[in-house]
């Protein structure tokens, strides 16, 4: 691990101007993704703002009748909230499908957004890798690529997103909250804030220099039953071969409205419009929404 400085952060607004002062300055929290990087030298931060002790933990009832949920609240506190689990348990589901008990319990809500993706190619620096190294190369695209993307990549870049918490956020309509150098907030739908990888792949997010998360906003509970799905090489402890966050709406036998997002099979969570579509209006089951879950997993 290369040497780095260390501050703990006093505020908001002065986190995001420290870090967005000069390149090589990085946020850490849980530092669950992040110092395992630093570790393998993918990541040298030249000082390190930590931002784990903000007051950025709560997870608040909205006016509209959703949910705020602080940047820092732990993955395995949002899982056992008894509001998510009663009325986004999709969520739930999927936070509870991920890592293991230890790192849900450091992990924190806008770290697992913001989480670099696990291809193997990444994570080993003797080959090449445009999101590591950008302009050396794309080693994935001729080599072992099953778990790499199917939609939304590109020649430079077949790596996918990894969270499964951001799926299912992504099905919610989530919105994000941050916090810019100059003090200036923002609020914008999660679907904005990843990129593809296009030519730049090593551009990750639409976040400006600096520009922290300070909340997830979730709308009141969509109507229909949720369900999170996930297909991986074991039953614990494994990132998506293909994970699906399926909401079905049914009214009088038929199914009113769909929600369909999708995990591993891109670079960042994959909304299905054409899935949506094409569940709109067929007749329903007591077992639609799992059964729209399996179809999403096998096509």
């Amino acid at each position: 691990m290369k040497p780095f400085t260390y501050e703990r952060a006093s505020g908001l607004r002065e986190a995001a101007a420290a870090v967005a002062a000069r390149p090589g300055i990085k946020f850490i929290a849980g530092g669950t993704n992040l110092v395992d990087l630093m570790k393998l030298e993918i990541e040298q931060p030249i000082h390190l703002v930590d931002i784990s002790r903000l007051p950025l933990r709560l997870i608040e009832e909205t006016s509209e009748g959703g949910l705020r949920i602080g940047a820092q609240v732990p993955n395995s506190d949002l899982a056992a909230d008894m509001r998510v689990r009663t009325r986004y348990p999709l969520l739930s589901q999927a936070l509870l499908s991920g890592a293991s008990a230890q790192l849900r319990n450091k992990a924190s809500t806008a770290g697992n957004l913001l989480q670099r993706t696990r291809c193997p190619y990444f994570y080993e620096r003797g080959m090449p890798c445009n999101k590591r190294d950008p302009g050396s190369g794309c080693s994935a695209r001729g080599g072992f690529n099953r778990l790499h993307a199917i939609l939304g990549a590109s020649e430079a870049c077949m790596a996918v997103h990894p969270s499964d918490m951001a799926v299912a956020m992504t099905a919610l309509d989530a919105r994000i909250e941050t916090i810019q150098s100059d003090g200036r907030t923002r609020v914008f739908p999660l679907r904005e804030l990843h990129r593809l990888p296009g030519t730049t792949p090593h551009i990750e997010t639409t976040l400006a220099a600096g520009e922290m998360i300070t909340a997830v906003i979730l709308p009141p509970p969509p109507p229909g039953r949720q369900l999170y799905r996930k297909v991986r090489d074991r039953a614990s402890y494994a990132f998506a071969l293909v994970s699906v966050a399926a909401i079905v709406d049914v009214a009088a036998g038929r199914i009113r409205g769909a929600r369909i997002a999708m995990g591993g099979v891109a670079p960042k969570p994959w909304r299905s419009a054409e899935g949506e579509r094409a569940l709109a209006g067929q007749p329903a089951g007591e077992e639609t929404c799992a059964a729209a879950a399996d179809a999403a997993l096998s096509g």
